[in-house]
């Protein structure tokens, strides 16, 4: 009797506790399908590696991976979601330099903590920028675009969609003594189209966005910001070889979960990252067809790259004189 007694009241006391988490098992994460935010518009270098690497870790993570895109402020929206979201890895941040570089210099109050919100789960990839301006512009080279400039001050416009494209525009003008006329947009593929219309005079961007317009012949390449030229574009000099020669500049891409994730989440993540990036489709539409290179590496190193590249973004921000927002 007594015993019975005592199992009843355990009985009451498990019933009582609050419910396991769902990570109590080690091989049964994940339990669903995992939310992957992208900071930026779709049609964009981010989503468009987001989408990739999501259907090609599925088969690791046996759970699909759904993108959803949250545009605006420069990646800092959607990364602040990601950062207030259950620590649970089932929503993770497709991050770049932006969110994860350059925002602390660029803004006055940014509404997370790069390294204190955030666990690193892998380096993805890097990509050189490209500066382009329209097929039929006046400036054939960037020596012309620069002469137009120093002739008439902020005669030149430039287009802007994420914080990558600003720094990289204001470094270029004031590495070449010009002043140049900003105007914000809220995607890339919207300001490829101005400048396709002729609304627009220059945009320098990743060559993953940047490049269908070079190969339709709508727009015309003036320079890449690697000092290394661009297997896709042989043809391109880098800013670096034509009057600029400290110039360089490249775009990367991180994947992010929010701080207090589960070890196990970190692990698998990254397992599907690695298998992910051998995958020839992958590697072949990266590298081959967007001007990519992959770049992947354990969470300890990638938290190192983000805190090595915030200290560099940082410079670059200041040195180029923008004040932050």
């Amino acid at each position: 009797m007594r015993t019975r007694r005592w199992l009843l009241a355990a009985s009451a006391a498990l019933a009582s506790l609050p419910a396991l988490p769902r990570l109590a098992r080690a091989d049964a994460w994940p339990t669903g399908p995992i939310r992957a935010i992208v900071p930026f518009a779709p049609g964009s270098a981010t989503d468009t590696i987001a989408r990739l690497f999501a259907e090609a870790m599925r088969p690791t993570l046996g759970q699909p991976i759904v993108v959803e895109n949250r545009p605006g402020a420069n990646g800092l929206i959607a990364a602040e979601q990601v950062a207030r979201a259950t620590p649970d890895g089932h929503t993770i941040l497709f991050g770049t330099n932006s969110t994860h570089a350059a925002a602390d210099a660029l803004f006055k109050r940014v509404p997370y903590d790069i390294e204190r919100d955030f666990v690193a789960i892998s380096t993805l990839a890097t990509v050189p920028l490209v500066a382009i301006v329209n097929a039929a512009s006046p400036y054939r080279t960037l020596a012309d675009l620069i002469a137009a400039a120093k002739a008439r001050p902020e005669s030149v416009s430039f287009g802007t969609a994420s914080s990558s494209q600003l720094v990289a525009a204001r470094t270029l003008a004031r590495m070449a003594d010009i002043r140049l006329l900003e105007v914000p947009f809220r995607s890339s593929p919207q300001v490829v189209q101005e400048v396709i219309a002729g609304r627009l005079d220059l945009f320098v961007a990743d060559v993953a966005v940047t490049l269908p317009a070079i190969r339709g012949g709508q727009v015309r390449a003036l320079g890449v910001t690697t000092k290394a030229r661009v297997p896709q574009l042989p043809e391109v000099l880098p800013i670096a070889e034509q009057g600029l020669p400290h110039y360089e500049i490249f775009a990367w891409f991180v994947l992010v979960a929010p701080a207090g994730v589960p070890r196990v989440a970190v692990d698998k993540l990254g397992a599907a990252v690695r298998a992910a990036s051998a995958d020839a489709t992958v590697k072949d539409r990266l590298e081959t067809t967007l001007g990519m290179t992959l770049f992947t590496s354990t969470p300890e190193a990638a938290a190192a790259f983000v805190r090595s590249e915030r200290q560099r973004w940082t410079a670059m921000v200041r040195a180029a004189g923008i004040e932050p927002e």
